[in-house]
């Protein structure tokens, strides 16, 4: 059974930065690498969107929903079974629970505020 564990989450000023990771487990890295990953947010009383997604390697091609484009930057490290989103110069609006993906599989998320 594949699990996605997310870290990294917290509170944080507006203008400030955080790096949410997201480890994959019972998956190889050689699977692992094939996949695309995605993070995911939603805020309260909002719809889960997309925030950003990284394709495997071979073409490493990225995709960010405009809101977040210029500021949060996605990436992996396929022999570490995990992936990153750097999240800089954070708004009021980017408060959200944010969620990794894989496959069909969903980690539990990590609660990033914005808050001065």
């Amino acid at each position: 059974q594949v699990q996605l564990v997310e870290s990294g989450g917290g509170l944080v000023r507006p203008g400030g930065s955080l790096r949410l990771s997201c480890v994959a487990s019972g998956i190889s890295r050689s699977d692992f690498s094939s996949y695309v990953v995605g993070w995911y947010r939603q805020a309260p009383g909002k719809e889960r969107e997309v925030v950003a997604k990284i394709d495997s390697l071979n073409t490493g091609q990225t995709f960010y929903v405009d809101s977040v484009k210029g500021r949060f930057t996605i990436s992996r490290d396929d022999a570490k079974i995990t992936a990153h989103l750097q999240m800089n110069s954070l708004k009021p609006e980017d408060t959200a629970v944010y969620y990794c993906h894989l496959a069909d599989y969903w980690g539990q998320g990590t609660q990033v505020i914005v808050s001065s």
